[in-house]
This record gives structure tokens, sequence and C-alpha cells, in this order.
């Protein structure tokens, strides 16, 4: 990969393995999971050299109470207590984790900070566990080890000098449990400042605000048993086979019964196809698939508003001659602005909906007919809908089609966001936010005797930003790998490194160790799967999957290092070093982490009751008013939104290129250059592109091309040399792998609305490589 760039230095030349064969693409034409991911998790377990560990992680992954939390993908548990709730990429990440391989202070002896710069992140996360703290020495240009309390007074030293709290930013990625997150929240905002950035940040972000706008909470207001019941199910910008595979039961399960299953994507996905549900042994046996869609509808990259669009416009055109096709009664009871929502519908053409979305007008009337003959519909979006410009009106317009016809405060019907990582939401939810709110500040300062700092912090973009600046001098990245995942790499590697100090707390090693501040420390955690001892025994975590459900996660393993801390414990110990005179009683909390659950209880609401809630089978769903219908709004009601269809056609000659994972990655983990699901192998340097966009501009498969994107200030960035894939897209839009297509993000090229960069919207043009 070649990144043209004002500073190409720190680019790595690649992200996944060297590929050992030549590139390959055959499309693929199988059932999602089944006997496909059967086998590639027994190479994955066997490559980990995981044939006992591997099984009996399997066996407690997911199980109430009594196993840990998958570490990948925030979809809820089985709601039966299934005991195979399990997926193949969710094995994949455990298996990861749990390898024998350690990198320890003879690794970093041997090798540089330069030498591992050239290194693939690949191999950088293959060397296995990281096993104690240790410090950058810049004379030697090499880690060398540190221990923890001299590693703790170094963080809390270099904090209280700041001549602002402002100048540092807490980031967190969303594997991080709910009390460890509470302590890091609680310790960022008794040093002064709001600046908690986290990946929600780059994700979903349009998505909770959008919700809070219309409904007055920024979560979805379903769960599981909604989809077990719910007439039609609409899947809007999720490749769930791969990013969300235990969803892959849900939509098997609500095809048998009938249920109406509509996907709405750029790329067919294989989990928009059929699937073989791995812990269905019969069908397993007798390779008897299942489809997961009734209907699927490919929009244009960011047509997904003019689809909705659409849809409610048809409804309301039934409705003159049907008055059932709207739920009068409840418009009429629970909603505001609904006459202007309706003229606006009327005024927008069919003609202009077509062209925004791509999709044509009988299309669009299908969806339109699934929606209006269903009583009860969930729509269901990811990240494919909100990594746009306008991502949080076409989160309020999926909330306004919904509303059209009463699919909200009952069962089997409403808004349902998928979140990314396992505990993304409950990061959230437990206080991870640069813009909190009074109400949460003034329960907080009650229940912890602080005074937190009231002004709003910065977020993802804006700490990347004031790095540059040098106005943020210390980075601290709890978990994630803030350096690749991050939009416009080269900016975010030169921001980086203009920090007096970066802290990674991680489990392996990753990009971000070697792009650091001038001080730089690696501090070393448990993983998710393994026992937490502390003295008052064996502790669990908490966390809330992407449908508010709260549970316990306990490890089973024995820790990968004996110098290995929990979060939560090397959370206090930086809070202790940075507030010597704190009153907070860090120590005490991490004796047992009840006592961090009891003083929750206090400072958060619907987290009541929760040591004894958290304990109960399945644990405990977090109250949604908007599911009571009660919403939180100015208005007290669930509120029409009336905003107008953006342009998204792109200009003549150019293309909307989305970056997306592959099937075998989960967010910068590259397990392999392989995606079975798209049928590609050996092969991660693409663009999957229209065949008649690669006609017109004399392309054919495999053909190396140049992509150059455009940002909103007109500066450019490339990549060259990137081959040419055929696929089954619309017109004007292409797709690629991320992180290697995130330095075609600028950092200005974030939504005015969420403040999410736009990792699904950028514009470029593709043309035959020079």
């Amino acid at each position: 990969m070649n990144a043209s760039h004002d500073d190409q230095d720190g680019l790595e030349p690649r992200v996944g393995p060297a590929p050992k064969d030549d590139p390959d693409f055959h499309p693929y034409h199988h059932p999602a999971a089944g006997w496909g991911a059967a086998k590639s998790v027994t190479r994955v377990l066997v490559r980990e050299r995981a044939l006992v560990d591997g099984p009996r992680a399997i066996m407690r992954m997911n199980h109430e109470n009594v196993g840990f939390d998958c570490p990948g993908c925030a979809w809820p548990d089985d709601t039966k207590g299934l005991h195979l709730d399990i997926c193949e990429n969710g094995i994949k990440h455990v298996t990861w984790e749990m390898t024998g391989k350690r990198v320890g202070p003879e690794f970093f002896a041997a090798h540089s900070v330069t030498e591992l710069s050239g290194w693939s992140d690949f191999d950088l996360e293959d060397q296995g566990r990281l096993t104690e703290p240790m410090v950058y020495d810049p004379e030697s240009d090499h880690y060398v080890p540190i221990s923890w309390h001299d590693a703790f007074e170094l963080a809390g030293r270099t904090l209280r000098e700041l001549d602002s709290p402002h100048q540092a930013s807490y980031y967190t990625s969303g594997r991080l449990g709910n009390e460890a997150t509470f302590l890091y929240q609680l310790m960022a905002r008794e040093l002064g400042t709001n600046n908690l950035p986290d990946c929600s940040n780059m994700c979903h972000e349009a998505s909770g605000r959008a919700l809070q706008a219309s409904l007055g909470t920024g979560k979805g207001t379903v769960d599981l048993k909604d989809w077990e019941t719910t007439d039609a199910l609409f899947i809007m910008g999720v490749n769930a086979a791969s990013n969300a595979p235990r969803m892959l039961t849900a939509l098997a399960e609500a095809h048998r019964r009938g249920a109406q299953i509509v996907h709405i994507n750029p790329l067919v996905e294989a989990a928009a196809t059929r699937t073989i549900v791995p812990h269905d042994f019969l069908d397993m046996a007798t390779f008897h698939s299942t489809r997961t869609s009734t209907l699927n509808i490919q929009p244009r990259i960011g047509g997904d508003m003019a689809l909705l669009r659409g849809m409610a416009k048809a409804v309301l055109e039934q409705a003159k001659a049907d008055p059932k096709a709207l739920d009068r009664s409840f418009i009429d009871r629970h909603t505001a602005n609904f006459e202007e929502y309706k003229a606006l519908c009327e005024a927008t053409s069919w003609e202009e909906i077509e062209h925004q979305s791509g999709v044509e007008r009988d299309d669009i009337l299908k969806v339109a007919r699934v929606y209006r003959d269903a009583d009860r519909s969930i729509v269901s979006w990811c990240l494919g809908v909100s990594q746009h410009e306008h991502g949080v009106d076409t989160v309020r317009e999926i909330v306004n089609v919904l509303l059209l016809r009463g699919n909200l405060g009952r069962e089997g019907a409403g808004p349902s966001p998928v979140r990314g990582h396992s505990n993304v939401q409950g990061n959230r939810t437990c206080g991870i936010d640069h813009r909190p709110s009074e109400e949460f500040l003034d329960r907080l300062a009650a229940a912890c005797r602080i005074d937190p700092p009231r002004e709003h912090g910065l977020d993802t973009v804006g700490t990347i930003e004031a790095m540059h600046r040098g106005d943020v001098k210390v980075f601290v990245g709890m978990g994630g790998n803030f350096a690749l995942a991050a939009p416009d790499t080269p900016y975010t590697y030169e921001a980086l490194r203009s920090c007096e100090l970066t802290v990674q707390v991680s489990t392996k090693l990753n990009r971000s160790h070697l792009v650091h501040g001038r001080q730089a420390l690696i501090l070393p955690c448990l993983g998710r799967t393994e026992k937490d001892h502390q003295r008052h025994g064996v502790q669990s975590t908490s966390v809330e999957d992407s449908m508010s459900m709260v549970h316990l996660s306990v490890g089973m393993k024995r820790p990968a290092s004996r110098h290995l801390l929990s979060e939560p414990a090397i959370i206090a110990g930086i809070a202790r070093a940075a507030l010597p005179e704190s009153r907070t009683p860090w120590e005490w909390y991490i004796e047992d982490y009840d006592r961090i659950r009891d003083t929750m209880e206090e400072a958060l609401d619907g987290f009541e009751d929760f040591n004894r809630r958290v304990r109960l089978p399945l644990g405990f769903r977090i109250k949604q008013p908007a599911r009571e219908l009660v919403f939180l709004t100015p208005s007290g009601r669930a509120e029409f939104s009336t905003a107008p269809l953006p342009d998204v056609v792109p200009a003549p000659g150019t293309l909307a290129l989305g970056t997306m994972r592959s099937h075998d990655q989960w967010n910068t983990t590259i397990y392999s250059d392989n995606d079975r699901y798209r049928g590609i192998k050996n092969l991660r340097t693409l663009v999957f592109m229209n065949k008649d966009d690669m006609r017109e501009r004399g392309l054919s498969e495999f053909d190396p091309v140049d992509i150059v994107s455009t940002a909103k200030d007109g500066s450019t960035r490339s990549l060259a040399g990137y081959l040419a894939i055929p696929y089954d897209i619309p017109r004007g839009s292409a797709a690629g792998y991320m992180p290697e297509m995130n330095v075609l993000c600028a950092l200005c090229d974030y939504s005015t609305q969420s403040d999410q960069p736009l990792m699904k919207h950028v514009k470029v043009t593709i043309t035959a490589a020079t």
C-alpha cells in the first residue's frame, strides 16, 4: 500500500499477513455459517494450539452468570439460555486472546520500535499476549521493563503537571467492562475534564443523537423477545454474517415462523441469503439451510434516507384509500409534527426519491407493502446507515417510518440499532460521554462526592485535532488500536507523536504502541477470558449488550502472566498516582467490585439494586422510557423530523466509497487476507466496483487502480496499486477494507450532525494505475 500525504513516515506496508498464494476471487454462493464456519473454527483452534482450552472456552462463552461474555460483538445472549450461543468470529476472537504465545521483555529487547514499525499488523498481534508493563526508552529506541508502581507514578506525575486537565484525553474501545468504565470516567472527571472520546464517536454516535432527539432515549427500544415475535424485520446497512453472526439464528427463526425479512444494503451480503446455524445439529448433518431474507434491496451508498422517505410516501398515499394504513390513534396521542412530516413527504417527488436512493419506484413499493402488511415491524441498522453526513437525519427517518404505524411501545416493534464491540453501549451508559447531561453530572457528584466539570469535552475527531495542535499532551487509550482505527492515518500518526505521553492499556502488541508520544507506556491487562483475582476473591464484571441487557462475565482461564492487572486495577493505580489527595477509595473499590457496583447504583439511572439484579438468570434490562411510551423530549411526545433529502449522487466521474471489514477480521484485528463470504482469497488491497463503472474506466478483474479521495477542504489523499474486483454493487458506489482505506478519509470529513468520520461516504476517483 502506498499513501500520498504530506508525511508518509510510519505508514505500515500492510495490515494482514503476507499472502502465500496469488489473489483469487470467486463469488460466494453457499449458506452463511454452517460447515464453512466449522472448518474455519477448526483451523483457528489448530493454529492457536487451543485444542483443549478452545473447546472449554466455547462451552463457557455467553453462559448466564457462570461464563464470560464474548469479547467480540454486542449481540444479546439467547433468551432461552442456549448452551452454544456462539459464532465463528466470537471463537476466533477468544482463541486469539487465549494464545499461548507471549511478548515479554526479551522480545522488546530483541526488536526496536523502528524495526517493529515495519512489521505487518497481523505479525505484531500474532506475537501473542503482553506480559508486563513496559516504558519507551528513546535512547535505545526499545521498550524496556518498568514496575507497576513506577508506571503509575510516571502517568500520574505527567497528569499532575499539566497546565490544564483538558490537556489530557481518555479514549476507550468498546470492550471495557461497566465497572472499569465507571472508574475511568470518574478518574477523568475528578481530574477535571470531560475529554472522554470513544469508539462510538466513530460508529453509532449518529444513532444515539437521532434516537435522543426523536424519542428521548439514545438507545433502541426492542429486545430479543421482540425479534422472536415481530412480523417484519428491516435490516439496513448491516453485514450480519461477519459483524453480528449470532443474528443469523434470529433471522433463520424469523423466516421459519413466516416473518418477512427485508435486507437493505448496497451489497447483498451472505447473511441476506441463507444460513445453516451451527447449533442446529440436524441441519448441519443434513446440510439443510434456511433462508434469511424474503427481499433484498440495494440502494446506492447514502441512499437509505431517500428509500425510507419513499416507504413513508407510499404508506401515506395508501392511507388516502385505506385509513388503516396509518395508526392515527397512536399518531394523535403520542407524536408531534406529523402534519409537517406528511406535507414534506407529499412534496418530495418520486423522481427525486428514485434518483437519490438509486432504487426504482416499484422496488420501493415492494418494501412499503411489506411494511404496510405487517402488524409489528422492527427496523435494525448499523454503520452503513450512521457513517454519513446525514446519518442523524437517516436514523430519525427510520423513527418517522416506525411512528406512522405505531411501531413503538409494543411487543415485536421498534428501532433496533446493532452495536459493534461487546460493551460499547455499556461504556456510554456508565459515563463515557464527552457531552454529559447535567442530570448525569448531578448524580455523579452526589454519589462520588466530587465536583465534575460541566463544559463539554473532546470527542475522537476533536482529540486528534487537539493533539495535532499540541493542546492535548497526554493520550490514554483504554483498549483498542486507536492509531489504526481512526481516520486520516498519517494525520492521526502525527497527532499521537506530538503528545508528551501516550498510555496504552492492551492485551496484545499493536500499531498504537509504535506510534507513540515522546514518552510511552504499555500497560498489559487481563483478557475477558481470564480469572480476575482480587483481595476478596475472583471478581466478575458486567456488560450491556445491544438491547440494554446487563449481565455478569466471569473469566475461566489462568492469566497469561502473573504480572497482569485488571482494567479496574490499572485505572485505580493511575488515578491514585494522579490524585494523591483524592477521597475516592480507589484501592477499596478494587478489593471487591461489588463496592463499585454499589456506587454505580447511586450514580446511574436504571442500575437500582444492581448487585442483586445482575446476578439474576440472564441479568436485567435497563429501563427504556420510550418503550413504555414515555418520551423525554421537549414536547413530551415522539417527534417526527422534517429534514430534506440530501444529495448523495456522485458527481460525474466520481464514486462514493464505503469502508468495511472483511469476514476474517474484527475491527482492526486481521486474522487472514481472506474474505470467505465475498469470495476473496489472499487479498486485502482491493476495491469492489460495479461492472459498468469498471467498463467505463477500461478496467477488468484484478486490474491495478489508483484511488484518489477529495476532502471537503479540497485536499486529496491516495492509494496506489489496488486491484479492481467486479461486484454486485450499485453504479456510482465502491467499497474496500478498513483500516487500510482509512487513509482516504480526511479528518475534516466528518458529519456536521454527529461529528462522525464519513467512513461510509468517501468521494473518490478511480483510474487505471499509472
